[in-house]
């Protein structure tokens, strides 16, 4: 294939199939996936996927990894940017109520990676990591009880509110935290 690299010489080449590999998963479900819808969707051979990924379970949990990270990134920084607790507060509504997933598909996949990770140790093993670094964020601000409680808040307030035909607003959200926060406190 003319203009085509391999390994080392394409640099970005992993984090293109594990893109793609995400795209996929958000159109067909994890449980659909196949290395050739993936190469397709990445745009490279065939070959380069068994170059990176000994099999399936490999990419996917590589996949939902970087899934994982990329949302923690921005959950953490919103945390972090806090400087008192009202600030942590309105930081956990943003959380719920603005773009931390980033995009609708981010949710689906998060989606995804719950139903895939019962079943699959190694993911399983990403959805704990990532669950540990939103109460670890959390935990800056707040007592370890709190933190596990705001999180699962987090969590059930996007879910219901992606599905929810009135999603609760901003001011119920942050009331809600608020209570939260002085049930603990």
């Amino acid at each position: 294939m003319t203009g085509s690299t391999r390994g080392p010489n394409d640099p970005r080449r992993r984090e293109r199939i594990l893109d793609a590999a995400l795209d996929v998963i958000a159109e067909h479900g994890a449980i659909k996936v196949t290395f050739r819808k993936i190469a397709e969707a990445a745009g490279v051979p065939l070959g380069s996927l068994t170059y990176y990924f000994d099999d399936m379970q490999h990419l996917l949990t590589d996949a939902f990894t970087r899934l994982a990270e990329t949302v923690s990134t921005r959950y953490g920084a919103l945390l972090e940017a806090a400087r008192t607790r009202q600030e942590a507060e309105e930081a956990v509504v943003e959380i719920i109520c603005g773009k931390v997933w980033g995009t609708d598909r981010n949710l689906l996949l998060s989606y995804e990676l719950y139903a895939f990770a019962t079943r699959n140790p190694e993911v399983r093993a990403v959805m704990r990591s990532w669950m540990q670094a939103s109460r670890d964020s959390l935990a800056r601000h707040f007592d370890p009880l709190t933190a596990r409680a705001l999180d699962a808040l987090v969590e059930g307030f996007s879910i219901h509110n992606s599905f929810d035909p009135r999603p609760t607003d901003r001011e119920e959200v942050a009331a809600v935290v608020r209570a939260v926060v002085d049930r603990h406190h």
